[in-house]
């Protein structure tokens, strides 16, 4: 029990309180120097890169010596345009971290007293910032790959008569999704949405390294994996895990992912899934980092992320 308190006060080292208890200048002076961390949070232009502004502190805003362009500390990131407090903001940073299986936008709204819609926009802006974080990556050493299922749900029928086989093509609603992840083992985590889980053929080899040891289950379309891989297969009929060979890493991410969207997002749009899955995937990577640093590393992420055309305004896309 007493190594239980040990684990659960060193992953929390930030609280809400602590937050909304120093203000908004103290949480300006944050972005700021996460904005700016080569210069410890003395502004540089993001259109010339010149290093000596005007403060006009009216405003929270900073004018280039050099070439006259007016800018705030979220000129130019995912951040922009914003209306929200500094301090609004950076809880609300630390509201979607602490929630290590995700927080709706209805309760974000009601932590941050804010719209709905309001909430719900901010919510998907940080996980496009998480995302940007293994934009590129590539995967390597040991790596899981395996598929997961989700949304196109049908109802059945109340009769037994009226039933439908669900199983069918032509009874299906064409919303459903498969998430195909691959991860490496004591690594990362990349996710990607297909119509089916056969896509991750394809997807394998633009993020996998050559002489990387993949291990899949027993499904026939993953037997291409041998022609490029040195690959170990499982067969879940028989054993979960055997001499080494197992996808229980990718499992726990899927695990993650599904109460994610079964207890907190219940629905999940086929075109947003990408979005929650992203979600998911840096929680699962990120999970032995205390809260503090998790929400330093998010806004980070936010403030290094261009202006975001899906999720922004219409004068900015």
């Amino acid at each position: 029990m007493a190594q239980h308190f040990l684990v659960s006060a060193a992953a929390r080292t930030l609280s809400l309180k602590a937050i909304y208890s120093l203000g908004d200048t103290k949480a300006y002076e944050t972005f700021c120097k996460l904005r700016w961390p080569a210069t410890d949070g003395e502004p540089v232009c993001p259109r010339c890169g010149g290093a000596e502004a005007y403060k006009i502190t009216t405003r929270r805003r900073f004018k280039c010596a050099a070439c006259g362009h007016q800018y705030s500390v979220t000129s130019g990131t995912i951040f922009s345009a914003r209306k929200m407090s500094f301090t609004d903001l950076l809880a609300a940073i630390c509201i979607f971290s602490n929630a290590v299986k995700g927080i709706s936008s209805l309760q974000l709204a009601r932590d941050l007293g804010c719209n709905a819609k309001s909430a719900f926009v901010l919510a998907h802006k940080i996980r496009q910032a998480l995302a940007s974080e293994t934009a590129d990556a590539k995967l390597s050493g040991e790596v899981e790959v395996d598929g997961a299922y989700f949304g196109g749900h049908i109802r059945p029928a109340n009769l037994k008569e009226n039933r439908i086989d669900r199983r069918l093509t032509e009874n299906q609603t064409g919303k459903r999704r498969v998430v195909v992840a691959l991860r490496q083992r004591d690594g990362r985590t990349l996710p990607f949405v297909a119509s089916s889980e056969a896509h991750g053929v394809l997807i394998a080899p633009r993020v996998i390294t050559r002489g990387t040891k993949v291990f899949a289950d027993e499904a026939s379309h993953w037997d291409a994996l041998h022609s490029m891989f040195t690959t170990r297969r499982i067969n879940h009929s028989q054993a979960y895990s055997l001499d080494g060979a197992h996808t229980n890493f990718v499992e726990s991410y899927f695990s993650r992912l599904r109460r994610m969207v079964d207890g907190q997002y219940h629905h999940v749009s086929a075109h947003l899934l990408f979005q929650y899955a992203n979600e998911a995937a840096w929680k699962e990577d990120h999970r032995r980092t205390d809260n503090g640093t998790l929400t330093k590393q998010a806004l980070g992420l936010a403030l290094s992320h261009k202006v975001s055309r899906v999720w922004s305004g219409y004068w900015h896309r």
